[in-house]
């Protein structure tokens, strides 16, 4: 896996922090505040990552984990999702905008993707087309490609975003549930958040002419929510939702059992615990807090994946023993997508995936199927 960051060797990022740190000299300050900003107080979005740091690990002693890990290499940790093959369990979650952060967006991010084999959700608000994406990959005719949806006032513009979606080969829709409205991002309304004049909305510019308008004393992107987007979406919707594809219905955005159980009632094939990234509701619970509850409210019937707050190997162990059968990650994707494009995207992934197999040797897990809840020590409430 390629890892030329960049033409000044003096920095080389070993951890997903670094990354972070090197990439605010490669992002103006209003895009470093829209990727890494939170709604309100940001109460939400440091709990994500607090929440990782109160579950302690029990690792298991005196177990042949050389399956996993030898000292010197990773070794199998495939998974699957909707009965798609994973090289790790870990997608790439929906992100907007990508092209502020490296020219080639979304269509580096998915090249990095296929070529790690783990999976990416293209968001609805993406500076590169559903077919661009899709065709970047075409030499990974088995990569896992999701397509992240709003539902828009306009539900022509929402048939047309998902039957671009099911022809280009996507494998599921991921339907966002936690943004009837947008989270109130104050760093983005001080900065009047609006894309570049050279940066569109890529699938929404070229059905409807829609695109994130310049705003005096708001973020545009708080205005385009409001504008656009359908705060009556209901329940009922889904069934709607489903009727236009045969594509599997993801939900992301749950943060409690009974809508988990009554997404599953809807049709929802896999759900995705989180409480988007922090953006929306401040002082909502932070995601691995919900997880376990979720994880029991569905009994199984369908696949549960975690995220926010993603930032070492031993948080992609600690989701996977709460019942999470993968991980999604964002922010540190477009941390490495900055500072080195594909190669950046590829690297932290790399870095992710070396940390697992560590992680699980120490804990004394051979393989994925031994990783349980008795690792874990939890917060007394």
């Amino acid at each position: 896996m390629s890892t030329d960051l960049s033409n000044d060797d003096r920095f080389q990022p070993i951890n997903l922090f670094e990354y972070e740190k090197l990439a605010k000299e490669y992002l103006s300050q209003i895009t470093l505040d829209y990727y890494s900003s939170g709604a309100w107080d940001e109460i939400t979005l440091r709990d994500n990552r607090a929440a990782f740091e109160r579950v302690k690990l029990r690792p298991r002693i005196l177990v042949d984990v050389s399956d996993v890990y030898d000292g010197r290499s990773c070794r199998n940790l495939t998974t699957s999702i909707l009965g798609q093959p994973l090289q790790l369990p870990l997608l790439i979650a929906p992100m907007a905008f990508q092209c502020l952060a490296h020219p080639d967006g979304e269509v580096a991010t998915a090249l990095a993707a296929a070529s790690a084999g783990v999976g990416m959700v293209l968001s609805t608000m993406a500076t590169k087309s559903i077919e661009e994406v899709a065709t970047a990959s075409d030499k990974f005719p088995d990569s896992l490609q999701w397509f992240q949806l709003y539902i828009h006032k306009d539900r022509g513009l929402t048939r047309a975003l998902v039957e671009k979606a099911y022809k280009a080969g996507y494998k599921a829709l991921c339907l966002t549930v936690d943004a009837p409205v947008l989270g109130q991002r104050e760093r983005d309304r001080r900065n009047e958040f609006a894309l570049p004049l050279d940066l569109h909305l890529a699938n929404l510019a070229s059905i409807s002419g829609l695109d994130i308008p310049h705003e005096k004393g708001e973020s545009g992107l708080f205005t385009y929510f409001a504008q656009q987007l359908n705060p009556a979406v209901t329940w009922h919707d889904l069934e709607w939702l489903q009727s236009l594809s045969p594509l599997p219905l993801v939900i992301k955005g749950i943060l409690r059992g009974d809508d988990a159980v009554r997404a599953v009632e809807y049709g929802a094939k896999a759900i995705i615990v989180s409480n988007h990234g922090g953006r929306q509701l401040d002082g909502a619970i932070a995601s691995l807090d919900a997880l376990a509850e979720i994880v029991a409210a569905v009994d199984g019937k369908v696949e549960v994946l975690l995220d926010g707050g993603i930032r070492r190997g031993t948080d992609i162990l600690k989701a996977l023993a709460l019942g999470a059968k993968a991980v999604l990650i964002g922010r540190p994707i477009l941390w490495g997508l900055a500072v080195a494009g594909q190669a950046g995207v590829s690297h932290v992934i790399s870095l992710l995936q070396d940390e697992l197999n560590v992680a699980m040797a120490l804990s004394g897990c051979a393989k994925l199927q031994d990783i349980d809840p008795s690792l874990l020590t939890l917060p007394r409430l």
